[in-house]
């Protein structure tokens, strides 16, 4: 009897070893990396072909250029390295407003598409079909990414696969709810996807409008901080041109005037660009 209490409590205590730790896994919060949240803007941005490397090399040529030039023609390293610094960060400023402006672009063509995808499921065309005619008869800005859907469900025929790779190409908060809505519709029936595509079209054409509206009337604000932070920049560029001049900023006081004046411009652009964007969409269905 001993023995066989001895058996049962041997194989308990090895069931209970093998089972693993009883305390629950937890997810990791640090979200995506700088490099990942990188890749997404390039992508967002239409560059699919850049990788952040590449565009990190870019900063820098264009730094190392600028500071070269400048330095050439002033004989002032403290102004050529604050030139070289906006130099440096230009291409990233640039990827940011294509961005911006691509994000503008596709939301002003996504409610026709809901719109198009509405009829085509109403019409009783299958989805994938109604995905692959976007790519005939919808935005320019949007045919190429399901031009490739339609290529690869037609090599594949694995709707979810091609789904995920959709996405990826779109990059877009409302092409997320789009393309799962489809997966959904797929993968568990129903008959509400007509009036949920509907629905989202006219949610999206009362944002737009909203939107256009709230940009108009700070259009010409924003135009007067941007001057007002670019003119002194400006003044100092055709200042450098003066030797009394270069040698006042060559100085400790110098460099120190510099230094502020960069930080202090680099501050004020970024909190100015913070305050009058309009909240955008998360991808939260990636």
């Amino acid at each position: 009897m001993g023995a066989l209490l001895g058996l049962v409590l041997g194989f308990g205590l090895l069931l209970v070893w093998r089972s693993g730790p009883r305390a629950p896994q937890r997810r990791s919060r640090s979200g995506p990396s700088i490099g990942q949240r990188v890749d997404e803007l390039l992508t967002q941005a239409g560059y699919l072909s850049i990788r952040p490397a590449q565009l990190y090399a870019v900063c820098a040529g264009c730094g190392l250029l600028v500071l070269v030039l400048v330095l050439g023609i002033s004989r002032s390293p403290s102004i050529a390295v604050s030139f070289a610094g906006f130099a440096a960060y230009s291409p990233f400023a640039l990827v940011r407003y294509r961005h911006r402006q691509r994000t503008t672009e596709l939301r002003d063509v996504w409610p026709d598409v809901v719109d198009n995808l509405a009829s085509a499921v109403r019409a009783g065309l299958a989805l994938p079909e109604a995905l692959a005619q976007v790519a005939a008869r919808g935005p320019v800005q949007l045919r190429p990414a399901f031009q490739a859907f339609a290529a690869d469900y037609r090599a594949t025929g694995k709707f979810a696969d091609c789904l995920d790779r959709l996405k990826e190409r779109l990059a877009d908060p409302i092409g997320d709810r789009v393309v799962e809505s489809m997966r959904v519709a797929r993968e568990v029936g129903g008959t509400d996807l007509g009036r949920l595509l509907r629905t989202l079209s006219q949610f999206l054409r009362d944002d737009l409008r909203t939107r256009a509206e709230i940009e108009a009337r700070q259009g010409w604000t924003i135009a007067a901080a941007r001057l007002a932070l670019a003119a002194p920049w400006l003044v100092l560029a055709m200042l450098a041109f003066r030797p009394d001049t270069v040698a006042a900023y060559n100085t400790p006081i110098g460099i120190i005037v510099l230094a502020g004046g960069a930080t202090a411009s680099f501050v004020a652009y970024r909190l100015m660009v913070r305050i009058a964007a309009l909240p955008l969409e998360a991808r939260v269905l990636r």
